[in-house]
């Protein structure tokens, strides 16, 4: 990698070797490694047989024996649950990226139900063979609390062997092998994680988790349209789909000229500025959150940071959004740089897979 290629951050000086591949775990049979992106919107899985799948993060149950008899199964997960949703008792199970709660709170099984559905789901996806035991890394926002990160140990242990947790943000930057000098900023739905990467495993100090994401963002539009256009109705699922198809903050988008019932009746509506205000609003605390990163980063090497800015999550594809904050760093910081990376939906994933790859075969056992 070097800093004549465009699409890439420059190589920072002196890079270390910073791996931890074991022989064994390289080699080992009937193992079947697998790297999960637990979000609030998407989960994603990439796994060591080469199979990557993701799913919308909805189960749903059918309400009573005409539901059952209807779909001829008893849970329907993703985009088909999403579509079906009014004869289904429906579950997002992860707010701002972690459970909404553990098993045995008032009014939580259900959500802690449908989370240990949808973790099985995705293995299944993965295709594992039957002899094959599995060893999971989950990925979760940087700041999630210990309790949030045993809630999702708990959920996953019944469908893999050996599991252990870690920080989003790190393990986009490992799976790009970007592991010294480097910000990343991962954007999800529930939360945008900042870290800053400088050659060792991050610690709480590294790490700075927003709420200013994917759901806010869909908050703000809704807001924008009921003010500009009172009469307007629309659902969430409605407004995700405008969203992913439009976004953009850049001065010359593409038209957002969509149509929404008003009083019933399909009436086409322009919420070009009602998209790009939502979507521009979340530009500002990254960059609040960056600053804090690098001001409190050793002087010398600060610079550095600001020039090795990764983007990765759902949310990096809003057109322009690289552009916008690198701008405002501009504006903020003095200079900045900031690299989109190619496949942001398995960015988590496929960096939780190198990590579970990585570890020595004997720390799995001791995870058992």
């Amino acid at each position: 990698m070097t800093s004549s290629q465009p699409n890439e951050l420059p190589e920072s000086d002196d890079t270390p070797h910073f791996e931890l591949i074991s022989d064994e775990a390289e080699n080992a049979e009937g193992i079947l490694y697998v790297g999960i992106d637990l979000g609030t919107s998407r989960t994603s899985i990439a796994a060591s047989n080469g199979v990557r799948a993701t799913v919308p993060s909805v189960v749903g149950y059918p309400k009573d024996v005409v539901g059952q008899k209807l779909f001829g199964r008893s849970v329907l997960f993703g985009d088909e649950a999403i579509e079906k949703r009014m004869s289904l008792d429906f579950h997002r199970p992860l707010e701002k990226g972690v459970l909404k709660g553990t098993a045995g709170e008032a009014g939580n099984d259900g959500d802690v139900r449908a989370a240990r559905d949808l973790i099985n789901e995705i293995i299944r996806r993965a295709r594992p063979r039957k002899d094959e035991i599995i060893y999971a890394v989950i990925g979760a926002p940087a700041e999630a609390s210990i309790k949030s990160k045993s809630a999702i140990l708990e959920v996953a242990r019944e469908s893999c062997d050996s599991v252990m947790i870690c920080s989003e943000p790190f393990s986009v930057a490992y799976g790009q092998e970007m592991l010294e000098d480097v910000l990343v900023i991962d954007i999800g739905a529930g939360t945008v994680d900042l870290c800053r990467m400088h050659g060792t495993m991050p610690e709480d100090a590294d790490q700075i988790t927003l709420e200013t994401a994917g759901d806010f963002v869909d908050d703000q539009f809704a807001a924008a349209i009921r003010e500009s256009n009172p009469k307007a109705q629309f659902s969430k699922e409605m407004l995700k789909g405008i969203k992913q198809r439009f976004a953009s903050v850049a001065e010359e988008m593409e038209p957002c000229n969509v149509q929404l019932p008003v009083e019933g009746k399909p009436t086409e509506l322009d919420l070009t500025e009602e998209l790009r205000g939502a979507c521009r609003a979340i530009v500002p605390p990254i960059v609040d959150g960056l600053r804090k990163l690098i001001a409190t980063f050793d002087p010398e090497f600060q610079d550095r940071l600001k020039d090795r800015v990764l983007l990765a999550g759902g949310g990096s594809q809003i057109k322009g959004l690289d552009i916008a904050i690198e701008r405002e760093m501009h504006e903020q910081l003095g200079s900045g740089r900031v690299v989109r990376i190619e496949e942001p939906m398995y960015g988590g994933a496929t960096g939780a897979l190198k990590i579970a790859h990585d570890m020595p075969e004997e720390y799995w056992e001791r995870l058992k």
